[in-house]
């Protein structure tokens, strides 16, 4: 990678294997021969001083200098944080604090301002006040312990002897120790989904600051936390990808990378948690799942938006993938500019950017990309995507979704795809329904029993999605669609889900496949059979693109802007014909609205064999020779 001078170096020495297995014992001896100077969290007095001169000689540490500093300036102006609960959470005021102890910390290391370390005394003195950090729904817990361990490490030296102790203690009281004394405490950190990750992080963090008052503790929390994390980890196998999805990945990866380079900073070793199966490959997933049209294939609970991410730096140097980092620049840039109005400061969100000093380089966009563009994730909740060029601006590009329902923040959209071309989405996921909304009407959205509240909500449920809908029955949430087919190659790129235990007692045998062709249009043909006679299949997708109320009976032409989309019906039951559906208006009253959205439809009767295939393509505007003509529909089982 090109690098102008690192803040962090390379990776250390590491010879633990993974999982690791070291002992109680030589934790706590490696804990007796860290330093005890601060800061040592992450970053130390040395690599500041580093930081300082790379901002001077590297325009992108110094656009991003600019941001840290404008946002500590707009936060000198506000009140510290309350211990004000949205519902049963902490979180938001946790997430605020996090950014604050980053950017004032940071703020202060850049300038030797003393208003900064002022102010982000003020901020910890009000949370250490707090009766406690909300241990209930302890990533609430994590967070703001690791917001302390930043602002507590970093402006040691410049606290106040009383509040350095008040702060000091609200860490191990309010954080730290609680595994330790309730094993209730100690499960987040085991948990498998991004909790794991996330409280890992945040524990490790306390007690990595702290152990020169409590070195047993600290000894007994980072050994916890590295035989912890494996759990969570174990999401990246084999190829990188996440279960939960782009925006969960962003949450759980960047709180891994954080508790790495924590460990790394202080104790010298990660202890083998780099080793983890997929683990060097997940820094492909952002872009891998990053559609052309600017959005993420947002399956599972996660949104389409895409913001900057300081783990992707981390990730990009320490495996050697520049080409990780692809579009990563312009999206910094962006946020830079939002950084410099100063508008979001008092919020959550890219609260973790700061630390992109510490990561980033100072080279320019990747020429030589290494990631592929057909790609079959694996795992236990495989996707599939196919695109047809990393450069072109009016590629296209489809996600395929596979899985169960019951996976971690899974919704009923196996089977789902989204659809890019001529920079638009035109196939898309709604994305979650938002959590404190379901859940402050006493529903129970955390259940993934067929019968869960979950599944009476719009947007988890498989109406809500771009997949099939048999009788209006929901899909089995104890199935799954397994890739049973994949080609990356160039002429034949396609992805097959067998989704039939998904729609277990609707049909025998409910097949997908979706094609890439050379042309860049896109197919998808689906097969099914065991269907009972007579029996009703929805087949649709939900899309910004507007159409007329009554489209064609075999074909549609949507639009977005200047940009045109043709959707051609090319097989399906007789009689059915495009129809629009309504999306914007909820269906509930628990149920959000789809502003702009409209879902373009038709419903097969299946016939007395019980065997149905309906296949669409979809043909972006931009493409010159059309394969509608001559496609010739075959078993996606012989593609």
């Amino acid at each position: 990678m090109t690098m102008l001078a690192a803040v962090v170096s390379g990776a250390p020495r590491d010879e633990f294997p993974f999982p690791p297995n070291v002992t109680l014992e030589a934790v706590a001896e490696m804990i007796s021969r860290a330093p005890t100077a601060h800061p040592r969290l992450l970053v130390n007095e040395e690599g500041f001083a580093a930081l300082r001169r790379l901002v001077a000689a590297s325009a992108p540490h110094r656009d991003l200098s600019d941001g840290v500093i404008a946002e500590a300036k707009v936060l000198l102006d506000l009140g510290p944080a309350t211990r004000a609960m949205q519902g049963r959470r902490l979180l938001g005021e946790s997430r605020r604090v996090l950014k604050r102890t980053l950017l004032l910390g940071m703020a202060y290391h850049l300038t030797g301002e003393e208003a900064f370390a002022r102010r982000c005394e003020a901020e910890m003195l009000a949370v250490a006040a707090f009766r406690d950090w909300n241990p209930g729904h302890y990533l609430d817990v994590a967070e703001m312990t690791l917001a302390m361990a930043v602002g507590y490490d970093w402006l040691h030296g410049q606290l106040t002897a009383e509040g350095r102790a008040q702060i000091r203690e609200a860490i191990l009281a309010k954080g730290v120790r609680l595994p330790v004394e309730n094993e209730r405490y100690a499960g987040p950190m085991r948990a498998g989904n991004n909790w794991g990750q996330v409280c890992s992080a945040g524990m490790v963090a306390g007690a990595l600051v702290t152990y020169e008052d409590e070195p047993e503790l600290a000894a007994r929390i980072v050994h916890m936390g590295i035989h912890s994390v494996p759990r969570s980890m174990r999401a990246f196998a084999p190829n990188g990808s996440y279960p939960e999805g782009p925006g969960y990945w962003n949450y759980g990866t960047s709180f891994n990378v954080v508790l790495l380079a924590a460990l790394e900073s202080v104790l010298g070793s990660s202890f083998g948690l780099t080793r983890a199966p997929g683990f060097a490959d997940t820094g492909a997933f952002p872009a891998l799942t990053y559609g052309p049209s600017g959005e993420y294939f947002n399956y599972a609970d996660g949104g389409s938006g895409r913001s900057p991410q300081e783990a992707i730096w981390w990730l990009a140097r320490r495996f050697e993938r520049p080409d990780y980092l692809v579009g990563e620049r312009a999206l910094l840039a962006r946020q830079v500019e939002t950084m410099r109005s100063g508008k979001q400061a008092g919020g959550g969100s890219c609260r973790m950017l700061p630390l992109a000093l510490l990561w980033m380089d100072a080279g320019k966009e990747p020429t030589d990309i290494r990631m592929p563009l057909h790609w079959n994730a694996g795992g236990h909740v495989p996707i599939a995507i196919h695109r047809s060029s990393w450069t072109e601006p009016a590629a296209s590009f489809v996600g395929l979704k596979g899985g169960s329902p019951s996976g971690p923040h899974g919704q009923m959209d196996i089977g789902s795809f989204v659809f890019d071309s001529d920079g638009k989405r035109w196939a898309m996921d709604l994305g979650a329904e938002g959590y404190h909304g379901i859940e402050s009407r006493g529903m129970n959205l955390w259940s993934s029993a067929q019968d869960s509240d979950r599944w009476r909500i719009f947007r988890q449920s498989n109406a809500g999605h771009n997949t099939l809908v048999i009788d209006g029955k929901l899909q089995v949430a104890k199935g799954a669609g397994t890739v049973v087919r994949f080609s990356d190659t160039a002429s034949e790129a396609h992805s097959v889900i067998d989704m039939s235990s998904v729609y277990e007692g609707q049909a025998q045998k409910v097949i997908r496949g979706v094609a890439l062709l050379p042309s860049g249009e896109v197919l998808v043909q689906d097969e099914l059979a065991g269907l009972a006679p007579g029996a009703r299949v929805r087949w649709g997708f939900i899309t910004r693109g507007t159409c007329p109320a009554t489209p064609g009976a075999d074909e549609a032409v949507l639009a977005q802007g200047e940009a045109t989309l043709t959707v051609t019906k090319l097989a399906a039951g007789p009689g059915a014909i495009w129809s629009v559906i309504d999306t914007e208006k909820p269906r509930h009253e628990w149920d959000s609205g789809n502003r702009g959205t409209r879902m373009l439809a038709f419903e097969s009767e299946a016939p007395a064999s019980g065997e149905l295939t309906m296949a669409v393509l979809f043909t972006p505007g931009s493409c010159r020779a059309s394969v509608r003509e001559g496609l010739r529909l075959r078993s996606p089982m012989d593609w």
